[in-house]
């Protein structure tokens, strides 16, 4: 290795952190020293010890723990290992796995390692850090380039806990019998040893503290098993697909909550992005309580969101408490009319009698350009909601010049249009559109109660307008995010 390179690793490296007391029956797979007891695969020597951490740098390989230790066979167990990875790094911890001398692990579970990695190619990667790859993935980062962050991994039975920086991300209970998310690839909790993996030059990471505690091949959690229906199935097809399986639209309220979400969102393998909503009439009407919001979600695995209400939100906050969000979504549901008479579109008493539905239409969609012109969002919520007297008319009412003149203002925006459970809108012939113009699309519930449901509506309009990954929106990162490259309307 060259000074330079010597010089960069070690420059990362801090003193080794000493597990917590207690930790008498965890036995080191690495000495901190040398790579005794592991088995590199493809024979490229893409790691090697530097400063007593295990660094990945090279073309891709994986390395094989092949050590004394259980005679590296392991089905139950508690793993610990600490890891720092560079910028667009995309690496990996594998368990119940095999040595395999060339080519990706044929058997068991990968635990992904990817704070900022985007893809290669034309693919984008979007299964984050702690995911277990491709069968409960994690689509938010909770750990950060530059710097260590422990990951601890737990196998009893049939159950799979992951969690990173102390959160736990992932709670994957397997089916009896199992159920593969790809065909082909041993993926059936079975047991194993442990891999580290290089997945390119590009994709440095560093290990350290790499420690297991064997567990007793009769522990089992006595969780319930999942019911597999073809809903599951769906979503775990999904998931191992690349979609983004994210209901971006959910509400604490009706009883719900967050304890409650975690743990719906653990069992279905759907990530929560839990919003709030922001503005007049509403609770949070300012930067103090949506500042407060922020604060109750940190170090919480969902997303978090600003629920934008009616047309004044754009008044109420600043752009830098905006975009501590995650995303932000407004809807078409409240406005003011030509005679300045604000209305709830859903509330029937402030809607009245639509006389002339034709005009009504007219105004709604100029209200839709308006707002998605100028409001800085990312998704387009309750998308194309009528009022309950006239949505019996949907069809008739939503004409394709109508439809045309909405999908346009979301492409030349960027703003993702919301597949709504809760509404079971748009219409598929309005996905169809937007698909064709480039409009991404976002899974999005609005509960309001703790019936979250399991994107039902969302995985129909894959199936009839043949929705692709690439077809779904994404958080962007910060400094990309609409409130900081089209700021606020000025007044």
């Amino acid at each position: 290795m060259s000074v330079s390179r010597r010089s960069l690793l070690a420059s990362l490296v801090a003193a080794p952190v000493t597990l917590a007391q207690g930790t008498a029956d965890w036995a080191p797979l690495f000495d901190g020293k040398t790579l005794e007891g592991w088995k590199e695969s493809g024979g490229s020597h893409s790691f090697r010890v530097v400063d007593a951490v295990i660094a990945a740098d090279g073309p891709r390989a994986h390395l094989f723990y092949d050590g004394p230790v259980r005679g590296h066979e392991f089905r139950n167990f508690e793993l610990k290992v600490e890891v720092m990875t560079r910028p667009l790094c995309n690496s990996g911890v594998f368990f119940h796995t095999r040595y395999q001398a060339d080519g990706f692990p044929a058997e068991g579970f990968e635990v992904q390692v990817n704070n900022s990695a985007l893809g290669e190619g034309t693919y984008r990667e979007r299964k984050k850090t702690g995911s277990l790859y491709g069968v409960r993935n994690v689509y938010k980062s909770f750990a950060h380039d530059d710097a260590w962050f422990p990951m601890h991994v737990i196998v009893r039975g049939k159950r799979v806990q992951i969690s990173v920086n102390g959160l736990l991300v992932v709670d994957f209970v397997e089916p009896d019998p199992p159920v593969k998310a790809e065909p082909g690839r041993g993926r059936v909790l079975g047991g194993g040893t442990f891999a580290l993996q290089c997945h390119d030059p590009g994709s440095k990471a560093l290990f350290r503290n790499i420690m297991v505690r064997p567990l007793p091949d009769s522990d089992s959690d006595q969780v319930a098993v999942p019911v597999v229906d073809d809903t599951w199935r769906e979503l775990l097809t999904l998931g191992s697909k690349n979609y983004p399986v994210v209901d971006y639209h959910v509400h604490l309220k009706g009883g719900l909550t967050l304890d409650d979400a975690l743990r719906e969102s653990r069992r279905t393998g759907i990530q929560y992005g839990v919003a709030v909503n922001c503005g007049k009439l509403f609770p949070v009407s300012d930067d103090a309580g949506a500042r407060g919001f922020l604060g109750s979600m940190k170090r919480q695995p969902v997303f978090v969101a600003m629920q934008a209400e009616g047309r004044e939100w754009v008044t109420m906050f600043s752009k830098e408490t905006i975009a501590q969000f995650d995303y932000v979504f407004t809807d078409s549901m409240t406005w003011t009319d030509d005679n300045g008479r604000r209305m709830r579109t859903w509330i029937k008493e402030e809607v009245g009698e639509i006389a002339e539905p034709q005009k009504f239409m007219d105004t709604l969609v100029k209200r839709i350009v308006g707002i998605y012109d100028h409001e800085p969002v990312d998704i387009y919520a309750n998308p194309t909601f009528l009022p309950d007297v006239i949505a019996q008319r949907y069809d008739e009412l939503w004409t394709r010049e109508r439809m045309e003149r909405v999908v346009d203002v979301l492409r030349r925006n960027g703003v993702a249009m919301e597949l709504n459970n809760r509404y079971k809108l748009p219409s598929a012939a309005f996905v169809k559109m937007a698909k064709a113009a480039g409009v991404k699309f976002s899974f999005g519930t609005n509960n309001t109660d703790a019936n979250l449901g399991r994107c039902e509506y969302g995985l129909q309009m894959i199936r009839e307008c043949d929705l692709k990954w690439q077809d779904f929106f994404v958080p962007k990162p910060n400094g990309e995010k609409p409130i900081q490259t089209r700021g606020l309307p000025r007044a």
